[in-house]
């Protein structure tokens, strides 16, 4: 079974709204062995009113009870996901080490300072413009951190905007593009496949549900190998979705296996 590498809990992630015992719960119903819990922590977040940070040493305590609830057969990754400003990646470095992380998410949530989930002004731009600057950043943010392990939902950027044709397509921006897998291939790091973006395609119409395969194709003709798989979980009820259509679709473009991380350490197992 593919490790979900991606998923939070309302203890620590503020736009969560399951517990832990409900996330366990789903794992072991989906047959699942292994999962990551990444939970959100932002570094001078925009005043939205909500506390986008937590205790550390509070979060690794509470860890070690939840891998005693979950018992010897199901594993627990603890994980993180920063969310990367241009002003804070030395500080998201030096956070990544301060508690045993099996795994670090890096993810960009905001845009031009704003989050776009609920200031839509960036969906304004012409599609290729928005799409440029978005994965500029994401190839920005992978080449100043080094702390960190995957990086997160490409694709976030198109989540919630109204155009339906809106997708995030390599040939809107290569130049970005190759930039952003450079940086994560020379640094050993993974790309992830978020099955929430594809859950999120479909139910609101989108022209396309899954990853543009020329992105897919980019990155591994540039010799990415390592691709992981999220369901970006928040609720009850998302865990692994669409897990089962990602993996047959990246099996159609040739990948033969996903990875996931252990105390930072990549681990492969089979598609």
């Amino acid at each position: 079974m593919v490790t979900d590498s991606h998923n939070h809990t309302k203890h620590f992630s503020v736009d969560a709204g399951q517990t832990i015992d409900e996330l366990i719960a789903q794992a072991r119903e989906g047959g699942f062995t292994r999962i990551g819990i990444t939970e959100h922590y932002e570094v001078d977040y925009p005043d939205d009113g909500l506390d986008w940070t937590f205790d550390l040493n509070a979060y690794n305590e509470a860890f070690k009870g939840w891998k005693t609830k979950a018992g010897p057969d199901l594993e627990l990754l603890m994980g993180i996901e920063f969310g990367y400003q241009t002003h804070v990646a030395e500080e998201i470095d030096r956070l990544a080490t301060l508690i045993p992380f099996d795994e670090v998410l890096l993810s960009v949530h905001l845009f031009r300072g704003k989050d776009f989930y609920v200031d839509r002004e960036c969906y304004q731009l012409p599609k290729k413009e928005l799409h440029k600057e978005y994965i500029g950043t994401m190839a920005e943010m992978c080449e100043k951190c080094s702390n960190y392990d995957i990086a997160a939902h490409y694709d976030y950027i198109n989540r919630y905007t109204d155009n339906l044709n809106n997708f995030v397509l390599y040939e809107d921006c290569p130049k970005e593009f190759d930039r952003f897998f450079e940086a994560l291939i020379s640094k050993g790091k993974a790309l992830e496949i978020n099955t929430k973006s594809i859950q999120k395609h479909k139910e609101r119409g989108f022209s396309m549900t899954l990853p543009d395969p020329a992105v897919l194709n980019r990155y591994r003709e540039m010799g990415g190998k390592m691709i992981t798989l999220g369901s970006d979980s928040h609720f009850p009820g998302t865990f692994a979705v669409c897990f089962n259509e990602a993996v047959e679709y990246l099996k159609s473009l040739g990948f033969k296996e996903s990875v996931y991380f252990k105390d930072h350490k990549p681990y492969t197992e089979p598609l």
